[in-house]
């Protein structure tokens, strides 16, 4: 410390002051002032550094009070505009796109969704790969904008809610097993064809079986035999012509005279014949074909 020391004299006297022993510089100088102004130039140089860095990180990260580049955060949660890669999963509640613009999904290699329970477990999962579409679940559906279910497939059974099930390709529809369905209608101006290369095709129907073509032909051809059996009923042929043009004609012993013109017979097994006409039937005279 300073010791500072006072004189008093009287006027007319006059003392001459003590001369101070002691000098103190207050500051600092020399090595230290230069070393702290270079430690102040420095430390500028870094914040300048440092805040040209940040403005450039927002100018190229395009960040805004509203989001990062495309990337917006709204009240509904977060808006991404553009195209954008996703280098690990992306969990979301609900991904939608624009409403003028389709939503797209795209990988190299696949596309998965996966849909989880409140324990992680896998519940549903779509997987699109390139060669195959793959969806695992218990059930799955597809309804209309009503919500009217049009396709539902599950374990034990598939189901179209549509009025009407369209089959467009040139070897039509291969079922392994039995169909059940009401109608079985063929477009306008196609053919409808119903065929069992290797084995039987069967119609059941508790209430008949209605078969119809408004403008065309009904067209059977079996390899074997066909047979129209009715257990309770007639069998009815109601038509303006009835032809049968391969029926075997019936012979008899002698050489008859034929004029263009026969009778239908039947044989006791049920088998029918020709018969040359005559006067009257001529059944029995021909009824060696039934031997």
């Amino acid at each position: 410390m300073v010791r500072e020391q006072y004189t008093t004299t009287t006027p007319g006297t006059s003392l001459e002051r003590p001369k101070n022993e002691y000098v103190y510089k207050i500051g600092i100088y020399g090595w230290r002032k230069r070393c702290l102004y270079l430690f102040v130039l420095l430390l500028l140089i870094v914040l300048v550094v440092n805040f040209s860095l940040t403005i450039w990180i927002l100018k190229v990260m395009w960040f805004s009070p509203t989001g990062m580049g495309h990337l917006r955060v709204t009240k509904e949660g977060l808006r991404l505009e553009g195209e954008s890669e996703f280098l690990f999963p992306l969990y979301a509640k609900e991904i939608h796109s624009r409403v003028d613009s389709s939503l797209l999904l795209q990988s190299t290699h696949n596309v998965t969704v996966n849909a989880r329970n409140s324990n992680g477990e896998v519940t549903g999962r779509l997987n699109v790969g390139p060669k195959m579409v793959e969806f695992h679940s218990q059930q799955f559906q597809i309804n209309s904008k009503d919500g009217k279910p049009l396709f539902t497939v599950d374990e034990n059974e598939v189901v179209i809610g549509t009025d009407k099930l369209r089959v467009t390709g040139p070897e039509g529809a291969l079922f392994e097993h039995s169909v059940e369905t009401p109608l079985v209608k063929a477009e306008a101006f196609k053919q409808l064809r119903l065929e069992s290369p290797t084995r039987s095709l069967s119609m059941d129907a508790p209430r008949g079986i209605n078969i119809k073509a408004q403008a065309g032909n009904i067209e059977a051809i079996s390899q074997m035999d066909i047979k129209l059996h009715s257990s309770d009923g007639v069998l009815l042929l109601d038509a303006e012509t009835v032809r049968l043009p391969k029926l075997p004609e019936g012979t008899r012993g002698g050489s008859g005279i034929s004029q263009g013109l026969y009778e239908i017979c039947v044989c006791p097994d049920g088998k029918l014949y020709l018969s040359v006409a005559g006067v009257g039937s001529t059944c029995q005279e021909y009824s060696r074909v039934c031997q």
